[in-house]
């Protein structure tokens, strides 16, 4: 019998997630996700006794990680408007400049389990809090940083979805561009 392949959790959940992007939680088998990991189905519920919601649910747990990373520069950098833009850029990076779907949004679609959808609603609160607190930061009342936060969140998701319809990625781009505008005017 072959040994298991050594698979680092990060880049593990990296793996799941570009299959959850781009197959939406129902649409993502166990063959895709065994193909995309490199681990056999055996191995893959050894890692997740409990299958594919346990591999939903730590993709979502990874990328809240690493966007509590993200999310803690708008509350500790000392420059409201520099601490959007670097949010910004990583968000370019996590996104590959619009080029990926956000998981948050294909791990909602038809067919996923209820508290996947709310761990994905809680991840999209935390995000919407963080950019609420810039914008507090920045001066606006809490009910208008409320809905600049939501206004921004509508954009970088329009924005993603646009982007990748009509393969521009300078639409994305232009989104992320403003969000300093809108967060900390």
């Amino acid at each position: 019998m072959g040994r298991t392949p050594n698979v680092d959790d990060e880049l593990m959940h990296a793996r799941l997630a570009e299959v959850f992007r781009a197959n939406g939680y129902a649409g993502a088998s166990l063959s895709d996700l065994s193909r995309a990991t490199g681990l056999q189905r055996a191995s893959l519920y050894h890692r997740f006794p409990d299958g594919k919601p346990a591999m939903a649910a730590a993709v979502l747990t990874s990328m809240e990680s690493h966007f509590g990373e993200i999310f803690e520069l708008l509350a500790s950098e000392p420059d409201t408007a520099e601490g959007v833009a670097e949010m910004a850029r990583r968000m370019a990076l996590v996104y590959r400049d619009g080029r990926m779907a956000c998981v948050l949004d294909t791990m909602t679609l038809i067919g996923a389990p209820p508290e996947i959808r709310a761990h994905a609603a809680r991840l999209a609160r935390a995000w919407l809090q963080a950019m609420a607190g810039a914008a507090v930061r920045a001066g606006a009342a809490e009910q208008d940083a409320e809905r600049r936060a939501r206004a921004a969140l509508v954009r970088i998701e329009g924005a993603l979805v646009v982007a990748r319809v009509l393969d521009d990625p300078s639409v994305f781009e232009q989104v992320l561009g403003e969000l300093p505008d809108l967060l900390a005017r």
